[in-house]
């Protein structure tokens, strides 16, 4: 692991707070109408990136809604320093934290942290724990949540849009992203059955990671195509990876069709543009607003919950059904 660097917290006020706030250690009482101010820590797993920088500003825009003061800290990609983010996060006293998780197994270890300290937590975008041995709704104990799309039903629309434009089936090769996500195993999972159930299998000839980004993707699928000459669908587990990976394929003069996950603006134009042939909308900014509002509620005894799976609708695109999916990362 490298070592782990200081981390200054930004402090980000609500437009909507007024006066003097107080934090958790504190009565944190609003002076105008007598509400309780909440503190909530967020441990972004990188801000750096589309997707998590997505769902923090739906957390901010919700917090400024509700009145909630929001500590963010950017882990930046690095599981160490998310460990060390939650240490401060927990020394603030925060009222409740949303993370992020970088690594889906070092996290378990930071939610137990949480919970000897006190402090409800919600997980977003990613489960907590192992997801080799654990499933994704069945949340890890001592969290308030888990807010998250359903990676596996994702992974089933992907197959199922694959179905459709590669009928029958074929050589198949895999984009993967970053090793220790759990979306890794996740967004796999039902793609094959899903295809299958449309008359369509797949046989694997390749996987290679991108960890989500274009340019490592493209390299990926150059790779596998010089193995594989003749693969018909390449599956990569973002939107990124799927148009780097276009990039390969074109360049290769292949006539292999991909598939993506995500939804992203890049990804949505490349259906467009028929360089991709479909993907699944994932919605950032609403998750972050979802996963602030579940915290919130709980905090608020609106609606207590116990390790609950909380998520929403992603539909599966294709060029038929673009206006279905406003980009919103």
């Amino acid at each position: 692991m490298k070592k782990a660097f200081l981390v200054a917290a930004a402090l980000i006020m609500s437009a909507t707070a007024c006066g003097g706030s107080t934090g958790a250690s504190g009565d944190g009482n609003d002076g105008n109408d007598g509400k309780k101010e909440y503190t909530i820590g967020v441990s972004n797993l990188g801000l750096s990136f589309p997707f998590p920088a997505a769902i923090g500003k739906g957390i901010k825009e919700e917090a400024a809604r509700l009145g909630v003061r929001i500590v963010e800290l950017d882990a930046q990609g690095k599981a160490d320093k998310q460990s060390n983010d939650i240490q401060d996060l927990i020394a603030q006293q925060p009222d409740g934290v949303l993370i992020l998780p970088v690594d889906s197994g070092v996290a378990q270890g930071l939610a137990d942290r949480l919970k000897a300290s006190q402090v409800p937590t919600v997980a977003v975008a990613s489960q907590v724990g192992d997801p080799k041995t654990r499933q994704l709704k069945d949340v890890y104990p001592g969290l308030v949540a888990l807010v998250t799309q359903d990676e596996y039903a994702a992974g089933g629309k992907a197959g199922e849009i694959a179905a459709g434009v590669v009928p029958g089936g074929g050589k198949l090769a895999v984009v993967e992203g970053q090793a220790g996500f759990a979306e890794v195993v996740q967004r796999f999972q039902e793609f094959p059955g899903a295809a299958a159930a449309k008359g369509a299998t797949y046989e694997v000839v390749a996987r290679q990671p991108g960890d989500w980004v274009q340019d490592k993707a493209q390299s990926a699928c150059q790779n596998m195509l010089s193995s594989n000459p003749d693969t018909h669908l390449f599956y990569a587990e973002s939107d990124d990876m799927a148009v780097g990976c276009a990039k390969a394929v074109t360049a290769a003069g292949s006539k292999a069709r991909i598939v993506g996950v995500g939804g992203s603006k890049l990804g949505i134009d490349a259906v467009k543009a028929g360089t991709i042939a479909g993907t699944v909308c994932y919605k950032p900014e609403d998750l972050g607003k979802l996963a602030l509002t579940t915290l919130y509620q709980h905090l608020t005894g609106e609606k207590k919950q116990d390790a609950a799976f909380v998520t929403y609708d992603t539909p599966a695109i294709t060029k038929d059904n673009l206006a279905d999916c406003t980009p919103q990362w």
